[in-house]
């Protein structure tokens, strides 16, 4: 969640290695556990991707002074927290909310930024794909899980009340 300026040199600072970030350099499997740490430190700031979220409407209002900062890759939308962010909490239809994402999506355009947005049905996704965006984050498995499971005894219901 991505909601200052301040926010997002942190962000990129932390996910970056020295000289240009402030992360930590520990021996983990990304360097073969250090077996290939030279190799790795080498581009290892060239491969990362640091992508901000974007889901208060604070980072709404800062989004032109949060995508100057240099080292971010994306821009990914939280629309459910955002929509909480005024107060209306999950109706990401409200016109304040879609406003809001309108917004962020115009400004990324603008500034050549890559967006996203999380997209809980595959309709919304579909509709997302359409507006432009480039990175969607489809459902979440807990979702996924309780269909399946509703699917299921609805199925088992009806069979046995047949």
């Amino acid at each position: 969640m991505t909601e200052t300026v301040e926010e997002a040199r942190s962000a990129v600072a932390s996910a970056k290695y020295p000289p240009v970030g402030t992360r930590s350099a520990g021996v983990a499997r990304a360097n073969g556990y250090g077996m290939d740490f030279t190799y790795y430190s080498r581009d290892a700031n060239d491969r990362l991707l640091v992508l901000l979220q974007i889901e208060h409407k604070d980072g709404v209002n800062n989004i032109e002074e949060i995508l100057r900062v240099p080292g971010i890759d994306a821009i990914i939308i939280g629309p459910y927290d955002l929509s909480g962010s005024f107060g209306k909490l999950g109706q990401i239809d409200d016109n304040e909310v879609q406003h809001a994402i309108e917004t962020v999506h115009n400004a990324c355009k603008k500034h050549g930024m890559p967006i996203g947005i999380f997209a809980l049905m595959p309709e919304h996704g579909k509709k997302y794909l359409k507006q432009g965006y480039q990175l969607l984050a489809l459902g979440i498995d807990a979702h996924y899980l309780w269909t399946a499971a509703k699917a299921g005894l609805e199925a088992v219901l009806q069979d046995s009340q047949s």
